[in-house]
């Protein structure tokens, strides 16, 4: 599954669950973001908060694991390396590349995007009553198996990332949002304090309040 992860939040873990229960599969490898080329122009956390606030959000189930192969990568990130990476390391392997359905949308944008198809099957994930519309991927799917790209509703992704973002900067609570781990170590770190807070010391009680 690839993410920015910044936060991971209770709707990507029940993304995952789902979609490794549907397609029966082994293992559910998150692969963090390093250098995202699509959010070249947005502030990101650093890779190594975002790769260990997913660690701490997986730990406890047995069929996930977190790779550090795009944190590592001291170049752009683009899932065609991803999935060349995963390869090797996994060889024979049937690989799902898990990722939102908006971003799936612009997959014709991804570099080497021909490749991506002989690499994996996609899953597009998507939050119920929300319009998406593929129809100019159908040229380009012509041919290939029905099952290269699938889409599936889940109801958890209401959550998103960017919500999170603004809450902890606003000094509200994301208890529930993001697990209990991912709270604390959000205000451990001071992610998402605003930059003006940041430069004059000040500091909000943080994601998580008193109390949850």
């Amino acid at each position: 599954m690839g993410g920015t992860f910044d936060p991971i939040h209770h709707g990507h873990l029940v993304a995952a669950s789902e979609v490794a229960h549907r397609f029966d599969l082994d293992e559910v490898i998150f692969v963090p973001t390093g250098q995202p080329w699509q959010k070249s122009g947005r502030r990101v956390s650093p890779a190594e908060d975002r790769y260990l606030m997913t660690v701490i959000a997986t730990a406890s189930n047995p069929r996930f694991s977190v790779s550090r192969a795009d944190v590592d990568r001291s170049k752009m990130t683009y899932t065609v390396d991803t999935l060349r990476d995963l390869h090797a390391q996994h060889p024979g392997a049937e690989l799902y590349f898990i990722t939102g359905a908006d971003a799936l949308a612009s997959i014709l944008t991804w570099q080497d995007w021909a490749e991506l198809f002989e690499l994996a099957k996609f899953v597009g994930v998507n939050r119920p009553g929300y319009e998406l519309n593929i129809d100019h991927l159908a040229d380009h799917l012509r041919g290939m198996p029905d099952d290269a790209v699938t889409m599936i509703e889940v109801p958890a992704l209401a959550i998103s990332s960017s919500e999170c973002r603004r809450r902890a900067a606003e000094g509200r609570p994301v208890w529930y949002l993001v697990p209990d781990g991912v709270v604390q170590y959000i205000s451990k770190r001071h992610l998402y304090v605003p930059a003006q807070a940041e430069g004059n010391g000040s500091v909000n009680r943080g994601p998580g309040g008193t109390t949850p």
